[in-house]
């Protein structure tokens, strides 16, 4: 992008993006807030109009970072139409995502293991992310037929985010190109009709 294309993106958007980029990469500890400012070619004073603190400029992150990962979840299970199908379509997806380059795990892993305490505003929007995330799996487990979707949803949930952090350990061609495998296995053990046929 241009100087002049980057100069017509609103000083807010413009440091948000740069963090987001930054932090995913290289981690929330590691990226400090002058670093932020040069890349983002604002002044201190801006940034800090916009996001108080560091941790503010974390929150916000994640918070996109949620809405952006809820609208990918949506979309991969758009076109379908069983429960289960929604299901097995999502973790096509997931082992897609985490084999492309562009992926480095997920963010919220990293939030929570970089700030443990769940008092943390950090910690505490990744535990959101991540109950959201076992709530709509549970509801699609529901849907399914499941006899027990809480259990359900919580193994599935296991199968994505070990997909994640094998992405960020071992690149593109790592173990987690098994998870729609292992998410067929879970969905046959948890759906007796399905498994009968």
């Amino acid at each position: 992008m241009s100087a002049k294309g980057i100069d017509s993106i609103p000083a807010r958007e413009r440091i948000l993006k740069t963090a987001a980029e930054l932090f995913y990469r290289d981690g929330y500890g590691a990226v400090g807030v002058d670093t932020i400012i040069a890349q983002a070619g604002v002044a201190k004073t801006t940034l800090y109009r916009h996001f108080p603190s560091k941790d503010e400029l974390i929150v916000a992150y994640l918070e996109r970072s949620n809405e952006r990962f809820k609208a990918w979840f949506e979309h991969a299970i758009t076109n379908e139409r069983s429960a289960r199908a929604k299901l097995t379509a999502l973790f096509d997806a997931v082992a897609k995502l985490a084999a492309s380059p562009a992926c480095l795990g997920c963010t919220f892993q990293a939030a929570a293991s970089e700030f443990p305490s769940h008092e943390h505003p950090g910690h505490r929007v990744a535990i959101e992310h991540k109950q959201a995330v076992l709530d709509r799996l549970r509801e699609l487990a529901r849907d399914a037929g499941a006899t027990e979707p809480q259990r359900l949803a919580r193994e599935l949930l296991l199968v994505m985010d070990g997909a994640w952090a094998a992405a960020r350990m071992f690149g593109p061609h790592s173990p987690a190109t098994v998870a729609p495998a292992a998410a067929t296995a879970l969905l046959d053990a948890h759906l007796p009709s399905r498994r009968r046929r």
